[in-house]
């Protein structure tokens, strides 16, 4: 009988070392992330938000990729995404595409902002990005030093928490809300990545999903890793290793329910992340790729028998950066106009979208272009590509049509966080994606075709 051997997950052979760290502020930490929020600092913490490092090395030797990924909101400015990064490469000695440094986008965490006004308590916030930057270099540290022959297998899931988020106002028909669009479709895509030691013991769990951490809002108190953290902790309640969240490309996804005040919500929808997650790992705890056709049996009908096999994973570890010129919108407002804006003390929520696009404008020059980076790694037959954006599901969507071969996962948020992508229609509307993002339409789309690019080269290299 011919051997007839079938791939049902794709897996990686490599090296693979895991590190965590308790990265939860003190309450005198700012935590005002939302325009309509009325306080400033927390009141106590929900769950405790978690750093996690993972490192994955060749089997033959050299430098090993380093994942971070920190149960945090978003970068106020391009500075402090990059003090961050530097302080962890100077520390590995790691090449530059090597490492990347993944944001969850809690929305109830700390504000990551050196330059905060003086309301925010600046002197704590500083503190407290100094201290994320020890814990990054000790847990990558670690993570290298801990690596160990391993073996990480992918598999695609379902879940159904996300929901499309770009909402025409019932009002106004001109106008786009944010929130729960009933009706629309929304990319349910889950992805879910197991590592095994060599003797059959899980070192770690990646989930990979797109919906924004948005349920807990302006009338929340608590200091809280949003649904990623419910999840993340459910998942290793299970599986005993630690898990690490990926946010997907989820510029237009989030709950349908969200903007509470109210944990158990958030509970929920961790909850369901979580038992889509189990669902998804289970006929993967045996740490088996294959199965085996091990021929025929009569019974009431001819049976097939197959058994779940291992074979030889494949252990191509490699990373590449690749750069994209976006276009800047021509009507972005210099500094010095929003500086101008700000002296004239607005309240409430004006106040806070000012000081927002403050900080996104320090963030670029005055030219009328900037060229930033997107980074896509080869582990095995899976292919990662981390953008410093949050980008629309179109691109994660376009990438798995490009290459429909490869496991593909995507982050946003990924080595720093410089505005919005949405598709070229949506800039004839009135609707925040389009009004918060410097970049000019079609940067989503120049984005896409840099991704499809680079991915094509690493995996011809």
């Amino acid at each position: 009988m011919p051997q007839l051997i079938h791939q049902r997950f794709a897996s990686l052979r490599a090296r693979i070392g895991v590190s965590r760290r308790d990265i939860t502020p003190d309450l005198d930490v700012c935590a005002k992330n939302w325009g309509a929020a009325r306080h400033w600092f927390a009141t106590g913490v929900h769950r405790r938000l978690a750093g996690t490092a993972m490192a994955v090395g060749p089997m033959s030797g050299g430098p090993p990729l380093l994942l971070i990924s920190l149960e945090l909101g978003w970068w106020r400015t391009r500075r402090d995404a990059d003090a961050l990064r530097k302080a962890v490469l100077d520390a590995t000695g790691l090449p530059e595409a090597n490492v990347i440094i993944h944001l969850t986008h809690t929305h109830a965490g700390p504000v990551l902002d050196s330059d905060a006004p003086a309301e925010a308590n600046p002197d704590t916030a500083r503190a407290y990005l100094a201290a994320l930057a020890d814990h990054c270099v000790a847990a990558a540290r670690e993570a290298v030093g801990a690596m160990q022959p391993a073996t990480m297998i992918f598999r695609n899931g379902r879940c159904s928490l996300a929901s499309e988020r770009d909402f025409v106002d019932p009002a106004d028909s001109k106008r786009f809300l944010t929130g729960f669009h009933p009706g629309a479709p929304a990319d349910d895509a889950l992805l879910v990545a197991r590592a095994f030691d060599d003797e059959g013991r899980t070192l770690a769990t990646l989930v990979n999903y797109a919906c924004h951490p948005t349920t807990l809002a302006w009338d929340n108190r608590l200091i809280s890793p949003d649904y990623p953290g419910v999840m993340r902790e459910f998942v290793e309640s299970e599986t005993a290793a630690p898990c690490l969240f990926l946010l997907g490309a989820c510029g237009e996804y989030a709950p349908a329910e969200q903007y509470t005040g109210e944990v158990l919500v958030a509970e929920q929808h961790g909850r369901e992340l979580a038992h889509a997650v189990l669902a998804t790992l289970q006929p993967m705890r045996s740490g088996c790729s294959h199965l085996r056709y091990d021929g025929a049996v009569e019974s009431g009908a001819p049976l097939a028998t197959w058994s779940a096999v291992s074979q030889p994973a494949n252990e191509s570890v490699r990373a590449a950066m690749r750069a994209v010129d976006l276009e800047l919108k021509p009507d972005l407002p210099t500094l010095a106009e929003i500086e101008s804006m700000l002296a004239e003390k607005p309240e409430g929520f004006a106040y806070e979208r000012l000081l927002r696009k403050r900080r996104v404008r320090m963030s670029f020059s005055e030219a009328s272009t900037s060229v930033e980076r997107i980074w896509t790694w080869q582990i095995g037959d899976a292919v990662l590509c981390g953008v410093p954006f949050e980008g629309y599901a179109a691109l994660q969507q376009e990438l798995r049509a490009a290459f429909p071969a490869r496991t593909i996962i995507v982050m946003n948020i990924a080595n720093g966080i410089l505005g919005y992508l949405p598709p070229v229609p949506l800039y004839e509307h009135d609707i925040y994606t389009v009004w918060q993002t410097p970049f000019a339409r079609g940067s989503l789309e120049r984005v896409i075709a840099a991704a499809k690019e680079g991915v094509s080269a690493l995996l011809n290299a």
